[in-house]
């Protein structure tokens, strides 16, 4: 609920896409939009859940699977490599990628800190 007006808060931009994203990656198989609809809770319009796998579609991030008389969508990637992608991505966009880094790395919590040493294999 938004506090100023009293409606139901408006998602951010990109937030129905990784709610869509997250339910079919949750998933044990391709999703039809109506069986995508009801893993959100059903709290969106069918037309709505469609229009975003479309999009998601033209973005490759979507795949639909031929068969049956319903479309069905499958990521087309897992959610680590959507998300790694992200981060790539976004390291790119500034021009102080050692600053970028250093930010990010601080940020963490000493977990994360320990597991990144063993992917990079620093002993610590």
């Amino acid at each position: 609920m938004d506090t100023w007006t009293g409606s139901p808060a408006r998602r951010g931009a990109g937030e129905l896409e990784s709610e869509v994203l997250a339910a079919l990656w949750a998933a044990e198989g391709p999703l039809s939009p109506v069986e995508v609809q009801a893993a959100m809770a059903g709290n969106l319009a069918y037309n709505t859940v469609h229009t975003i796998l479309t999009r998601l579609g033209r973005k490759r991030l979507v795949a639909r699977v031929p068969g049956g008389c319903r479309a069905r969508y499958r990521p087309t990637k897992g959610a680590a490599e959507f998300a790694a992608e992200q981060m790539r991505a976004a390291l790119g966009q500034g021009s102080d990628r050692l600053g970028i880094l250093h930010r990010f790395v601080r940020a963490l919590d000493p977990v994360d800190k320990a597991t990144l040493r063993a992917l990079l294999g620093d002993p610590g």
